[in-house]
């Protein structure tokens, strides 16, 4: 008989209904407001010289309720990048890769869009990952859905002593922003967030070698 799972500690019963909190908040910004957030966040993205011709970059299709990424991808693809987009490939360990992007896609179990084939990229050799996120804070700390498919397959970067690649970028509305979030061991920072306010760029002490 095997020992029951442990109960769930105070901080992840504080995490759970923050998520809660922040997908309310996520799902209450206007139809007017989204659309206009999608355009400026694209256009913020287009001003930091991040998408260059050849850059292999990861890019999300959107849950309804997160923010829009189609003016970002149509701009990735006037910029030439090579994009790729993720692909679950173990639902019960929550891992995933990253995938070419074409227009044959098909709806993964969660209900978001996957490419249907494809070589399969780690996201160690991907130049840029833009990332979705529940919430965020002023220190770069994120917080997803709760599954960890990004931790898992970010974690070569908590190995990493002297650079950092690929640039991690969350993207979001300005109200997922909140005082402070739990830095847990497992979880892979930001190196930016970009919102329809702005970007901001989380200065981190250098490692040493």
């Amino acid at each position: 008989m095997t020992d029951p799972s442990p109960p769930p500690s105070d901080a992840d019963v504080a995490l759970k209904a923050l998520r809660k909190v922040l997908r309310a908040r996520r799902r209450g910004v206007p139809a007017a407001e989204r659309k206009r957030a999608a355009l400026q966040l694209a256009r913020a993205v287009e001003r930091s010289g991040w998408l260059r011709l050849g850059r292999r970059i990861g890019l999300y299709l959107p849950l309804a309720e997160e923010i829009d990424t189609q003016p970002l991808l149509d701009a990735a693809l006037r910029h030439r990048c090579a994009l790729f987009v993720p692909r679950v490939t173990d639902y019960r360990r929550h891992r995933m890769q990253f995938l070419p992007y074409d227009s044959t896609l098909q709806r993964g179990r969660y209900g978001i869009l996957e490419p249907r084939g494809g070589i399969a990229r780690s996201a160690r050799n991907l130049d840029v990952i833009f990332m979705p996120l529940v919430g965020f804070d002023a220190d770069g700390n994120r917080v997803g859905m709760g599954k960890g498919y990004y931790d898992r397959a970010l974690a070569f970067l908590q190995h990493r002593r002297t650079w950092r690649r690929p640039l991690l970028v969350g993207l979001a509305f300005a109200c997922q922003q909140v005082d402070a979030l739990p830095a847990r061991a497992h979880d892979i920072p930001l190196d930016h967030i970009v919102t329809e306010a702005g970007s901001r760029r989380f200065i981190r002490p250098r490692p040493f070698t």
